[in-house]
């Protein structure tokens, strides 16, 4: 019984890994065109730290090194009541909007408009949004047809976890920051009451006297990244249920390891798309990278540090991207950027009991005239709040291996995935059209 279904799970991957391949060769046409424009626009100056910020950041993190043995000391004590008072404020803000992926993001966006220096929080934000979106795909039109209750269950748990997790220790250092812009200044010394790591705080008082947004930026990667390694990616339960599970290694179909970032053209204004060629025209486009292998933390630290070049080396994602996110409010749905392929209403019902497949409703890379949008509703739809369980508290840096990620950065050749991700929706369909995998 066992090697029957061990064989059935191989063959249903076989068959998986072509159903990618099958629409990307129908809009192979398109997809030549989307990639000469990524060459063309992505002709972008690296992103540069300065050279003796960085080299301040090393001296210090050394010596804290040599003199602690580990970075974590647990912090100075609050000085004061007034220091008392701010931490425990921060705390109940962080917690606050710490409730679903919705509140994170609009937290994110928030704070980038208050702070432009902090180009990370406009990152976070963009990232945020995509995790947002894969969330709701798990209670879409598509994926209830591909994976089982369970199986969505599971992968819920760990964006949702993943997610939360880095607002919990990211967003204390965004507001710390604000806090010592109005106090005239740094106040970094409280971050270890927040558990952070004080690897960052050394980032940010390099950042504090040198104002260097690229050093903070990838600083910030580095630690998020670092923060989860052990506390989600390497946790045994996501990794036995999760990210050793036949479904997780189809990510590539579920498009879990892609990330895209809509931006608009300077000409176009997000209004309600009309259907037909006319609201092809007038959608925003993707700008993106696939993530190869996720469990990997060299590479999902690189793959950060690639998206933040698309997104702030490159001018057309930059501008596009924030009129994207000043005119769209995230709701966790895909209709948020392309409401003439999905639609937050109308829902249409998972695999029903006599095995119906989904009605078919793509054509290539687009919607088949006359056909109804995909379902993709908002995060309050798809999944009631829950509240994630407090991370266990450790300095996860303990040497200077996060220092040989501290480099320039070379924006990538190619960043258009327009039609790239609307291929990946054909292959979903194709798949939901199958039968469930795994099933």
């Amino acid at each position: 019984m066992q090697s029957e279904k061990g064989g059935r799970e191989k063959h249903w991957l076989r068959r998986l890994a072509e159903l990618p391949r099958e629409a990307l060769r129908r809009a192979k046409a398109v997809l030549g065109a989307s990639a000469a424009e990524s060459v063309q626009l992505a002709s972008a100056p690296r992103l540069r730290m300065k050279p003796q910020a960085l080299l301040e950041l090393r001296q210090r993190l050394e010596r804290q090194l040599q003199q602690a043995g580990t970075p974590l000391s647990g912090g100075s004590p609050p000085a004061g009541p007034a220091e008392t008072a701010l931490v425990d404020r921060i705390m109940r803000r962080r917690d606050a909007d710490n409730r679903n992926n919705v509140s994170r993001t609009a937290a994110y966006w928030d704070m980038h408009l208050r702070n432009p220096e902090l180009e990370w929080a406009f990152l976070a934000h963009m990232v945020s949004r995509n995790g947002g979106w894969n969330m709701t795909d798990l209670q879409g039109g598509l994926l209830p047809h591909v994976l089982d209750g369970r199986q969505r269950e599971q992968l819920f748990e760990f964006l949702e976890r993943a997610n939360a997790l880095i607002f919990r220790d990211a967003y204390p250092q965004l507001l710390l920051y604000e806090e010592s812009v109005k106090a005239g200044r740094p106040l970094f010394h409280l971050l270890p009451r927040f558990g952070v790591s004080q690897f960052m705080r050394f980032v940010w008082e390099s950042f504090w006297r040198h104002n260097d947004p690229v050093l903070l930026t990838v600083g910030l990667i580095v630690n998020e990244q670092s923060y989860i390694e052990g506390r989600v990616v390497g946790n045994r339960q996501f990794r036995e249920e999760v990210l050793e599970a036949a479904y997780f290694r189809a990510q590539s179909l579920l498009q879990l390891n892609q990330v895209v970032f809509p931006y608009l053209s300077e000409q176009n204004h997000f209004v309600d798309l009309p259907q037909g060629k006319e609201a092809e025209e007038r959608a925003p486009r993707l700008a993106g990278l696939i993530l190869e292998n996720f469990a990997s933390l060299r590479e999902r630290i690189e793959f950060g540090k690639k998206l933040y070049a698309i997104l702030f080396a490159i001018p057309a994602v930059r501008e596009g991207a924030r009129r994207f996110a000043a005119q769209r409010k995230h709701t966790g749905s895909r209709s948020d950027y392309w409401p003439h392929r999905f639609a937050a209403l109308g829902r249409e019902a998972g695999p029903s009991r006599t095995g119906t497949p989904p009605q078919e409703r793509l054509d290539g890379i687009r919607l088949r005239p006359g056909a109804a949008p995909i379902y993709s509703p908002p995060l309050g739809d798809a999944w009631p709040d829950r509240p994630v369980a407090v991370p266990e508290e450790y300095d996860w840096c303990a040497d200077l291996t996060p220092l040989k990620y501290m480099t320039d950065i070379e924006p990538p050749a190619s960043y258009d995935m327009t039609d790239a991700y609307a291929a990946g929706l054909r292959a979903i369909e194709l798949a939901a059209r199958a039968g469930r995998l795994l099933e």
